[in-house]
């Protein structure tokens, strides 16, 4: 028994030590077995949403049935207050919240990347007025700032995912520039920069890639944040407006006691997404964060 379990661990550790770096993380990923659920589950509702069209049986705006209708053979979710098809406005809402929690992350991590970098490059001035306006972004209380500059523009989908996009921006800012300072004493960039490499080489090719770990990990938390700040001003009526169906504003309608009471199909569903979203999201960034750790044995 002794000699097989030798013969085992030899083979692991020589598959471990021939596989790639893509294969290294996959194999760590995969260790974390509630994130790799989670990812089943996130790639389960995002081709849901994506396929939205085709799988609902309703347009999301057609009043097809009675008001306020319990769940049936017809309608597996209920109607809402007018008529229309609960499980078609959810699939079509699950869109709008993925779209806006990707397209204001992606916003937040292209601006947060960029004055990171040069912050952290370049250091001196750049590196003071830049650091400066983000300590400024940072002490403002983060939902007072999203609730002012909602009420100050005009709500609807691409300004809240804009508002969001420019608010989120200050962690992943402060997060690359921290990794660029350690990056920009090491020598393979004073090798760089003796060769007189260009400086876009430098930052994009040699700086950025080395930094991609932490980002991506930041980057899962600044989604699920933007999802439920989507869900919150929507439901106070600063986000996507009705008719266009949201997570947010579907939990809106249903404020009365009556409602909570005697119709949980109009707010159970869109509640449960929200949480089933956001807790598979984070779920997922934790696993990433120790799958990409450079120091993990595992």
């Amino acid at each position: 028994m002794d000699k097989r379990n030798k013969m085992k661990i030899k083979l692991n550790s020589e598959d471990i030590a021939n596989e790639s770096y893509f294969q290294t993380i996959c194999r760590r990923f995969g260790r974390h077995h509630l994130a790799a659920v989670s990812l089943v589950i996130v790639i389960i509702l995002g081709g849901a949403a994506l396929l939205a069209p085709l799988i609902a049986p309703y347009q999301p705006d057609e009043i097809v049935g009675t008001f306020s209708g319990a769940p049936c053979k017809e309608f597996w979710l209920g109607t809402d207050q007018i008529g229309r098809d609960v499980f078609s406005r959810l699939l079509y809402a699950m869109r709008i919240s993925l779209l806006v929690g990707i397209m204001a992350t992606l916003i937040s991590t292209v601006v947060g990347v960029v004055l990171g970098l040069i912050a952290g490059y370049f250091g001196g001035v750049a590196d003071m007025v830049i650091m400066r306006f983000t300590d400024m972004v940072m002490s403002f209380p983060y939902i007072l700032l999203v609730l002012v500059a909602a009420a100050i523009f005009k709500p609807g989908l691409w300004n809240i995912i804009l508002i969001l996009g420019f608010v989120d921006w200050p962690g992943i800012a402060r997060l690359v520039r921290g990794n660029v300072l350690n990056l920009r004493e090491t020598n393979f960039i004073k090798g760089n920069i003796v060769a007189g490499m260009p400086l876009r080489h430098i930052l994009f090719s040699e700086i950025l890639p080395n930094t991609v770990a932490p980002i991506l990990v930041y980057a899962t938390s600044v989604l699920a944040l933007s999802m439920l700040d989507e869900a919150a001003l929507s439901f106070l009526g600063l986000g996507v407006q009705p008719p266009t169906a949201s997570l947010g504003n579907m939990l809106n309608g249903a404020q009365s006691l009556t409602v909570l009471t005697k119709q949980p199909w109009l707010w159970i569903p869109a509640g449960a997404l929200i949480v089933v979203l956001v807790m598979t999201i984070n779920f997922i960034g934790d696993a990433l964060r120790d799958a990409l750790d450079p120091n993990s044995t595992r």
